[in-house]
């Protein structure tokens, strides 16, 4: 697999849609052990409408999803889970250090910790400007997808 993906690429491992995917491109993938994304923040996300009006901030919510997207991205890619859903199950020393502003473009660092069965953990970072803005360790669980 290439180094590189585009958003196309990323829509063939993980289910997500607009307006819920939130990385548009993979710039580094080592499958089953890490990937670094991009998120490019713009003021027509649909959540800055309401978050808040006047002083647009991405939820932390939203940087942690995608961060755990990213994460999927590089777990999903190994062959022997192809198809499979990565489920969000936790959030372990999780911090939000920076707002995450419309014109910003966060950096997504996720490296997989561990699997043990189908639950699995790793740690995540999200940087504007070299700057850490949000850390923490995700935890996952791989699931089967339902048949459309």
């Amino acid at each position: 697999m290439e180094n590189y993906l585009s958003v196309q690429k990323i829509q063939e491992i993980i289910p997500h849609r607009y307006p819920f995917l939130l990385v548009d491109r993979i710039l580094e993938i080592v499958p089953g052990e890490k990937a670094v994304g991009l998120k490019n923040v713009t003021v027509n996300e649909p959540f800055f409408q309401g978050h808040f009006p006047g002083e647009p901030v991405m939820p932390g919510v939203l940087i942690a999803e995608a961060l755990a997207q990213v994460g999927a991205v590089a777990l999903l890619s190994r062959a022997e889970f192809k198809g499979k859903l990565a489920l969000f199950r936790g959030i372990d020393k999780f911090r939000f250090r920076g707002l995450v502003r419309p014109g910003d473009t966060l950096r997504l660092e996720t490296v997989l910790t561990g699997l043990k069965g189908v639950v699995g953990r790793g740690r995540g970072r999200a940087l504007v400007e070299g700057k850490v803005v949000a850390a923490g360790e995700l935890i996952f669980a791989l699931a089967e997808r339902t048949p459309q």
